[in-house]
């Protein structure tokens, strides 16, 4: 026989176990013990209902609960795995029709009992629906012909005894959580495979009736901002879930005519009430269902309140300083990435998607503009104050420009960490790279969908990043909003992060952007964008061009002030933080113009001939140009490109630190694989400070490092850590080199991968920790065995990401650097992280 601990009252006083007693009961227990008004009832235990469908053992029932009507519900022990639907209304048969009527009226129990008769009916017993068609008007006759239809359907008559119906009841449900089908279902979700069902007999509060009556739901929480708003739909003359699935027009909670407020004015403070009580003791805002009989409130259940990205950080600060939560639960609640929906604009919920492309969502956010194909185009767009969608096979540094014009950009190839994908979110552009489905030919300047569709330039499309989704037209949109909830937020993340947050900033923009999103400093400044704006790119040009050191120089000599002014600028907006410098990285034929009219027009700029500049051209060309002559490889074989771009840092950090607080800039050597190119750069560089002290009579103050990113660097980090102050990590092209990949065509195949296993995440995007991680690991290891001191960092887009920031955490490095539009989601993830280890 099942123990009489198998069975347990809602009301017990005392807090139910949910791997006995199901998540559901759990609720109904404490929002009971909390005084909220919730029906009596009991619950039976996952083993008590194991008995009935193995052994057909029934509970002893308390007396007098069985004596009314009562419903039947499954209380799993997770919410998501489900369960069998609630029958309601159980007990009603012939004998208690005249007590009914009395109670809720004839047309009310004629209701009640045709319903019971279809629930049983269809749920229990497994008939159609359909067989009790034929009369639309409750009455003795609807009863009377639902009643035949069972008969000749079951070939028994409808039973009449009320324990009957609910042993039958109680024995579906229990077998029907068996079922192959309900297994499978629930498995996918995660539960396991002996995973059991409660299931929980209450008395009815019937929502059928006399006076007020009806069922619905209500929350006390906006769902968009989360701001304290009572609101929720009711629908008259209904039970359960009525109100929300549809059929009849459920009403407003709220409103002046029609609403449940104009129908019973008081319950709107008694919402308020129970609301805050059930707030206070769970930690939550919460929606309850509920049920109205003759104005009576019964709540059914309270499940958290339905709120968007946005509304969550609200709701979880005003828990939190309402004392409801600690700020630590606050700031765990919150998923990182959800952050995007506050800081940039987002496709309306309910908006319409004519989608005619899918791609990687490269860069968060959705923007809205005409198609321009070329940079230049996007450029005159911009001018005439148009929006526009930059669309390219893929985009490279000639390209900066015609982004920063463009309110978006979709290509068609690229991966996660392509140059589309990091320019964009350092700008804070909606893009999406890899639309791999898409053509587009220039020729006729027009871009062709998978099904067909044509898109002319000057077309308007829409690009979601978040989502990584190009469609047709202008759906609505949603705004950015920052709010002091935000604010607030992330101010408590930053009181318990135990671990650096930097910004990704090559641009005195760049930095303005970042420094508002208040970043501990610059992780990473690549000084290669600085050189493609209109009035320098020829100069530069002209350097890459020079065949002997001299005229090398020369071109140097007129970039040096230039430099020398972006990083005034630089050092200025982020006085007082460290900036991370990384000294020129990419091959040189990336500066060189691609097209025979480029060619042309450097040609009429610096006199030389479309032929040479085609033929140097073809000489700096590089088969593999991200393993080519590029990084340290260009800062050994032609120093005084790297000596001018000290020269730079330092007498522009002289200039800055003649007021207000010092600035110590920090030069970044990329893709060191040996200690010997550190020796070498690292000599030339402290032989120009040692210039520029005797020119100015100032030393300057600096710190040398190295960026980590090919694998023997990571392997030789004792080796660097004798000549460099800090290793900074640039996990984009370790992950690259690590696994043989091409960040910028990995897209073509990364989607397959991730389904078929192969790969759990795409690694560009979270980092791979059993490959890269361990190298990280190897490195931070014995960069710290020969330098105890040593700076640890990590530069690439990982950084942005949370499940890689709580690496970088446990891992013991000192900051993480990311795009400045993903800092706040750095930040929050941090705070996480620390969170968690000290727990």
């Amino acid at each position: 026989m099942t123990d009489t601990v198998d069975i347990q009252p809602i009301h017990l006083g005392e807090p139910l176990d949910a791997a006995r007693f199901g998540a559901r009961s759990v609720r109904l227990s404490q929002l009971a013990v909390l005084g909220l008004p919730v029906p009596e009832g009991v619950v039976l235990s996952v083993n008590a209902v194991r008995e009935i469908a193995e052994l057909g053992i029934f509970p002893e029932f308390p007396a007098g609960l069985c004596d009314g009507l009562v419903s039947v519900r499954g209380s799993a022990p997770e919410p998501e795995w489900g369960g069998p639907t609630a029958v309601l209304n159980i007990g009603i048969c012939d004998a208690i029709m005249p007590d009914l009527i009395k109670k809720v009226g004839e047309l009310g129990a004629y209701t009640l009992y045709r319903r019971f008769i279809q629930s049983f009916s269809t749920n229990v017993m497994g008939l159609d629906a359909e067989v009790f068609d034929g009369h639309e008007t409750d009455g003795a006759a609807r009863i009377a012909h639902c009643k035949a239809a069972y008969l000749a359907e079951v070939d028994q008559a409808f039973p009449q005894d009320p324990m009957e119906q609910l042993r039958l009841t109680l024995k579906h449900m229990a077998e029907a959580w068996n079922r192959p089908t309900a297994r499978i279902l629930r498995e996918a979700k995660g539960a396991p495979l002996n995973a059991g069902i409660a299931l929980i007999v209450q008395r009815m509060a019937l929502g059928i009736g006399q006076g007020v009556c009806g069922a619905g739901a209500v929350q006390m929480v906006d769902d968009v901002t989360g701001a304290p708003r009572l609101w929720g739909r009711f629908l008259p003359q209904s039970q359960g879930q009525d109100a929300l699935i549809g059929g009849a027009v459920a009403l407003p909670v709220c409103g002046d005519t029609g609403s449940l407020e104009a129908q019973c004015p008081a319950i709107l403070a008694e919402f308020m009430r129970l609301g805050k009580l059930a707030s206070a003791g769970f930690g939550e805002a919460l929606q309850f269902e509920f049920t109205l009989e003759n104005g009576v409130l019964s709540i059914l259940d309270a499940t958290p309140a339905k709120r968007n990205a946005r509304a969550a950080v609200r709701i979880a600060v005003d828990l939190a300083e309402a004392g409801a939560i600690s700020r630590n639960d606050a700031l765990l609640r919150i998923e990182p990435r959800s952050l995007i929906e506050h800081l940039h604009p987002q496709i309306a919920p309910n908006a319409a998607r004519d989608v005619f492309s899918t791609g990687l969502p490269a860069s968060p956010g959705a923007a809205i503009g005409r198609i321009v194909f070329t940079p230049e185009a996007a450029m005159a767009s911009a001018a005439r104050g148009e929006a526009c969608i930059l669309v390219r096979h893929e985009t490279s540094p000639e390209d900066i420009r015609g982004m920063h014009a463009a309110a978006g950009v979709l290509t068609v190839r690229g991966g996660m960490t392509s140059h589309a994908a990091v320019i964009a979110r350092g700008l804070g552009l909606p893009c999406i790279v890899g639309a791999a489905d898409l053509r587009i030919d220039a020729h006729a300047r027009q871009l062709k969908s998978a099904d067909g569709r044509v898109f002319l330039e000057g077309a308007m499309i829409c690009v979601d990043g978040t989502a990584g989704q190009a469609l047709a037209g202008a759906p609505e949109m949603t705004a950015a909003a920052v709010d002091d909830a935000y604010n607030t937020l992330m101010g408590w993340a930053d009181d318990v992060r135990t671990i650096g947050v930097r910004a990704n900033a090559d641009t005195p923009d760049d930095a303005r952007v970042a420094r508002d999103f208040k970043v501990d400093g610059i992780g990473l400044c690549r000084t290669e964008h600085m050189f493609f704006d209109g009035n320098r790119i020829n100069v530069m040009r002209e350097m890459i061009l020079s065949e002997d050191t001299e005229t090398r120089r020369d071109a140097l000599a007129r970039l040096l002030p230039m430099q020398r002014a972006d990083f005034v600028e630089l050092f200025e907006i982020m006085r007082g933080l460290p900036v991370t410098i990384r000294l020129l990285d990419p091959p040189l034929h990336e500066f060189l113009p691609r097209s025979r009219a480029g060619m042309q027009e450097l040609a009429e700029a610096t006199g030389l001939t479309v032929d040479v500049i085609a033929e140097r051209t073809a000489e700096l060309a590089e088969v593999n140009p991200m393993l080519g002559k590029r990084g340290v490889r260009l800062g050994v074989t032609m120093p005084e490109i790297y000596e001018m771009q000290a020269r730079a840092i330092f007498e522009a950090t002289a200039e800055v630190n003649k007021s207000g607080s010092a600035v110590v800039p920090e030069i970044m050597i990329p893709l060191v694989s040996a200690n010997r190119e550190v020796e070498l750069v690292k000599a030339r560089i402290e032989a120009v400070a040692a210039l520029v002290e005797q020119e100015t009579g100032i030393t300057p103050a600096y710190r040398l490092g190295v960026m980590v990113e090919t694998p023997r660097a990571a392997l030789r980090a004792g080796d660097l850590a004798q000549s460099a102050e800090f290793l900074s990590f640039g996990t984009n092209d370790l992950t690259q080199m690590t696994y043989g990949l091409s960040r910028d065509d990995a897209g073509r195949f990364m989607r397959e991968y991730v389904q078929l296993g192969v790969f759990p995440e795409d690694p560009f995007h979270t980092l791979d920790i059993e490959g890269v991680g361990e190298l990280l690991l190897i490195a931070a290891k014995r960069g710290r065995e020969t330098n105890p001191g040593i700076t640890l960092g990590l530069c690439g887009e990982h950084g942005g990401d949370p499940a890689s920031v709580q690496f970088c955490k446990v891992a013991g490095f000192d900051y993480v650097s990311c795009s400045p539009y993903r800092v706040p989601i750095a930040r929050l993830a941090a705070a996480q992280a620390s969170i968690l280890t000290e727990e």
